[in-house]
């Protein structure tokens, strides 16, 4: 035999050993057990009944790895107040609990209210609760991929997730995502929520500047007729002059739009065209007097010619 064969057939051997002795071994502690299980949380599914009976073996147990509960005794997975502790030290064992709780309206209220992830495991008729649904979300923006499709159209239950994180608007009915209150609502919150707007409201000039006038990098979801719309750009760039990374090509050619940009931030020079990055007019704009921004005008150009190089 092979000697990778024999020490798997060894190893083994001495976990079945093992296995049977720790079962029938009924000096074991409980603290003895909850070190073992803090060793290794597979020893779980091998301890006395009695152990795994146990409310705090359980929840140490759990905490390392939450499929452990389906060894648990069926007791625990049925009681309210033990599972509302579990999801505590880990939201997972709520796919073990028992399915009494998850068709129970009062638990997984209480467990939405911890962690609105929580929804994820309620039964169906719960994910179309809407007061349940907009706890969740609440708690947490992202619950609202868990619920029923009925209520990603429902403007409460949506309002209340983008509230809590703009970026839920993926989640969101494709009806809301063309409600321009909505997506300007996901967008104050978080700007890059514009990704999951509709295409209709990615050309909305409004829209796209309560986005970019929090963060140039959101220009980036815009969509490109916005990009090549040089006065539109224009505007942006003279507000933030980094929004020229994610002009259209065309623009970042343009004299007058990179000398814009650069003038208002000297690291908009890193998206100049080439053919502009080296124009005196364009490193004058740059560095307007400023030795600081000479440093970094060449440590631009340095870094442009390593890439050619």
């Amino acid at each position: 035999m092979k000697p990778a064969f024999i020490i798997i057939l060894w190893t083994t051997i001495f976990n079945l050993v093992q296995i049977e002795s720790l079962s029938a071994d009924e000096s074991l502690t409980k603290s003895k057990a909850i070190e073992m299980v803090m060793k290794n949380p597979g020893y779980f599914k091998i301890l006395p009944l009695r152990f795994r009976k146990d409310k705090d073996i359980v929840l140490a147990a759990v905490e390392q790895s939450a499929w452990l509960l389906e060894y648990a005794d069926d007791s625990l997975k049925k009681d309210k107040n033990f599972m509302l502790d579990a999801i505590d030290q880990n939201l997972n064992v709520l796919e073990y609990a028992d399915d009494s709780l998850k068709k129970d309206e009062s638990f997984m209220f209480s467990a939405v209210i911890q962690d609105g992830n929580a929804l994820r495991y309620a039964d169906d008729s719960l994910k179309k609760d809407q007061t349940i649904a907009i706890v969740a979300v609440t708690q947490n923006g992202n619950a609202l991929e868990y619920v029923d499709d009925s209520l990603k159209k429902d403007k409460d239950v949506v309002f209340s997730a983008i509230n809590q994180d703009g970026r839920a608007l993926r989640h969101a009915s494709n009806i809301l995502k063309k409600d321009k209150e909505i997506v300007i609502a996901a967008i104050t919150e978080n700007p890059f929520a514009l990704e999951y707007a509709d295409d209709s409201l990615k050309k909305d000039k409004e829209v796209v500047v309560v986005a970019v006038t929090k963060t140039p990098a959101a220009l980036e979801y815009a969509d490109d007729s916005l990009k090549k719309d040089k006065d539109f750009m224009l505007s942006l760039i003279k507000q933030d002059g980094l929004a020229l990374e994610h002009a259209d090509d065309s623009l970042k050619r343009n004299k007058e739009v990179v000398i814009t940009a650069v003038a208002n931030n000297v690291h908009a020079l890193e998206y100049a065209d080439e053919s502009l990055k080296k124009d005196p007019d364009v490193l004058n704009a740059a560095h307007h007097g400023n030795v600081f921004n000479l440093l970094l005008i060449k440590k631009i150009l340095e870094s442009d010619q390593k890439k050619n190089d």
